[in-house]
C-alpha cells in the first residue's frame, strides 16, 4: 500500500488481487502435467463428481475438517465397490484416487464438490510380491443408485454423530448451531 507501506501476499504471479484467468489457467496446466507425469499410473481412470445439497455446501465451506471426513467416507465407499466388483477383498486388492475439491461453480457461486479420479479397477497382490492391475466394468445405473444411497446414509450418520444433523421421520435438518445464521459469514 502506497499510504501505509503494508505488504500483502497475493497468490498470482501477475501480483493482482482477485481472480486472474491467466494465472489460474497456468496453475491448472501445471497441476495436470504433474498428475499425468508423476502421480497417475498408466491405467484406465474414471472421473467421479460428487455434489452436495446446499446446506452441506455451506457447512463444508465453513468447516473444512468436516469436509475432509466426508471425503474419506466417499473414498471408502467407492474403493470398496471397486474391490468387491473385481471379486477381491481389501486384504489383497487396492485401488487409488486423486481428488480435487472445487469450491465454486461456473458462476463463481459457492458450490463445494469433489472431482475424483479413480483407477478404473484394482491392483491385486500376486504371490511373488508384485501387483497386477485388474480392470472392472463401468458402474451400472443400479450400482450408481446404490453407491449414492450408501454415501448419503454414511455421511448422514457421520453428521448425526457429530451433532451437525438432526433427522425426523420425513426430513433431515442441519443442527441450528452447525452453521452461523448467515451462511456467507465464512466467506467474508
Amino acid at each position: 500500500c502506497e499510504s501505509c507501506h503494508a505488504e500483502h501476499l497475493v497468490a498470482f504471479s501477475c501480483k493482482r488481487r482477485g481472480f486472474c484467468p491467466s494465472c489460474g489457467a497456468r496453475r491448472m496446466a501445471e497441476s495436470a502435467a504433474l498428475l499425468v507425469d508423476e502421480v497417475l499410473p498408466e491405467q484406465p481412470m474414471r472421473q467421479w463428481v460428487l455434489s452436495f445439497p446446499f446446506q452441506l455446501r455451506f457447512l463444508f465451506a465453513s468447516r473444512p475438517e468436516i469436509m475432509g471426513w466426508v471425503l474419506g467416507i466417499v473414498y471408502r465407499v467407492i474403493a470398496t465397490h471397486l474391490v468387491k466388483k473385481a471379486g477381491h477383498t481389501h486384504q489383497v486388492a487396492k485401488t487409488g484416487a486423486v481428488t480435487l475439491i472445487q469450491r465454486f461453480g461456473s458462476a463463481l457461486n459457492l458450490n463445494v464438490h469433489f472431482h475424483m479420479l479413480f483407477l478404473d479397477g484394482v491392483y491385486v497382490e500376486q504371490s511373488h510380491g508384485s501387483a497386477r492391475f485388474r480392470w472392472v466394468k463401468a458402474p451400472t445405473s443400479p450400482e450408481l443408485t446404490q453407491l449414492t444411497h450408501t454415501i448419503a446414509h454414511r455421511v448422514g450418520r457421520y453428521l448425526e454423530r457429530q451433532g451437525l444433523l438432526e433427522r425426523d421421520v420425513e426430513n433431515s435438518y442441519l443442527a441450528s448451531d452447525a452453521v452461523d445464521d448467515d451462511p456467507m459469514t465464512p466467506l467474508l
